[in-house]
C-alpha cells in the first residue's frame, strides 16, 4: 500500500482521510494536527501527532492547510527529497519547500464538514516535477476518484478563479435571492427546482446556450421594472452589472 501522512485538519484534510479509508490502495499512516481533537472523529487517536517533527516515513505527504500557510509548513518539515503536495487551487507548486520533490493535488470542490461528498465525482488536478512521482500521485487520486487531470499551475489558477465564479459568485446570488424572498413573504424552495435545472443545463448545453432570461432577450421594460422594484443600491448596481455583461456577450456574437 501506498503511506501517505495528511498535514492538516480543516474541512479537505478530513474528507481526504475519510476518503482514504475506503480503499486499499491507499494507508494513511499519520495525520497531523495542532489540536488533536480535531481528527479524532475521523482517525485513530494513535496516528494523529500534533508535533511536525514527529512525522514518520511514508510514501507521499499531503499539506492541506490554509493558502497563506502553506508555504510556511512546508519550510517546517524536518523531511528530504520526499514527495510532499499541497491541495490548493491557487499557490503555485513552486511555493513548496525545495528541500523535497513538490506537487499539487487539487480537489475541485467545495467542502463542508458536515455535507457529505462523493469522491469519485470530484476532479482532482495534479502537478508534480517528474513523471515518477506524477505516477505515484496519480495512483493516489484515481484510489478514490473517477476523474484526474494533469493540470499545471498556471491553469489551475485559471480553474480557481473560474471556480469563485461559478460557485462562490454564484451561491452570493442565491443569498440576494433569499433575501428578496425573505422581505417579500416568499418561500425561497419555490425556487430550488429552477436552481437545480439551470445547474444541470450546463451539463447538456454551453452557458452561452443556455442563457435566458430579460438581459439575453436585451428586454428593457422588464430590466427597468425590475431595476424600479429593487431598493437595496447594492442589489440594483449587481443587477445592472450583470446584464451589461449580459447584453454585451450578445454583442459580440
Amino acid at each position: 500500500m501506498i503511506r501517505v501522512v495528511i498535514i492538516g485538519s480543516g474541512n479537505v484534510a478530513q474528507h481526504l482521510i475519510k476518503a482514504f479509508a475506503k480503499n486499499n490502495i491507499v494507508e494513511i499512516v499519520q495525520a497531523f494536527s495542532r489540536n488533536k481533537e480535531n481528527l479524532t472523529n475521523h482517525i485513530y487517536s494513535s496516528k494523529i501527532t500534533t508535533d511536525l517533527n514527529g512525522l514518520i516515513d511514508a510514501d507521499l505527504y499531503i499539506i492541506s492547510v490554509s493558502d497563506n500557510a502553506i508555504a510556511e509548513v512546508s519550510h517546517q518539515l524536518n523531511l528530504e527529497n520526499k514527495l510532499v503536495v499541497h491541495t490548493s487551487g491557487s499557490i503555485a507548486m513552486t511555493d513548496l519547500n525545495d528541500k523535497n520533490r513538490k506537487g499539487v493535488f487539487y480537489p475541485l470542490q467545495t467542502f463542508s464538514k458536515s455535507k457529505e461528498v462523493n469522491f469519485n465525482e470530484i476532479p482532482i488536478c495534479l502537478e508534480t516535477e517528474n513523471n515518477e512521482d506524477y505516477k505515484l500521485l496519480e495512483t493516489v487520486a484515481k484510489s478514490i476518484s473517477d476523474k484526474v487531470f494533469n493540470i499545471n499551475s498556471n491553469q489551475r489558477k485559471a480553474l480557481h478563479v473560474s471556480a469563485v465564479f461559478v460557485n462562490n459568485f454564484v451561491n452570493h446570488l442565491y443569498k440576494i435571492g433569499n433575501n428578496i424572498c425573505n422581505e417579500n413573504d416568499i418561500p425561497f424552495e419555490i425556487l430550488q427546482p429552477l436552481i437545480l435545472e439551470t445547474a444541470n443545463k450546463v451539463s447538456l448545453l454551453s452557458p452561452n446556450e443556455a442563457q435566458t432570461g430579460p438581459a439575453k432577450r436585451n428586454d428593457s421594460q422588464t430590466i427597468n421594472s425590475h431595476l424600479q422594484f429593487l431598493t437595496d443600491e447594492n442589489q440594483k448596481e449587481i443587477y445592472k452589472m450583470l446584464t451589461k455583461s449580459i447584453i454585451d456577450n450578445g454583442k459580440k456574437l
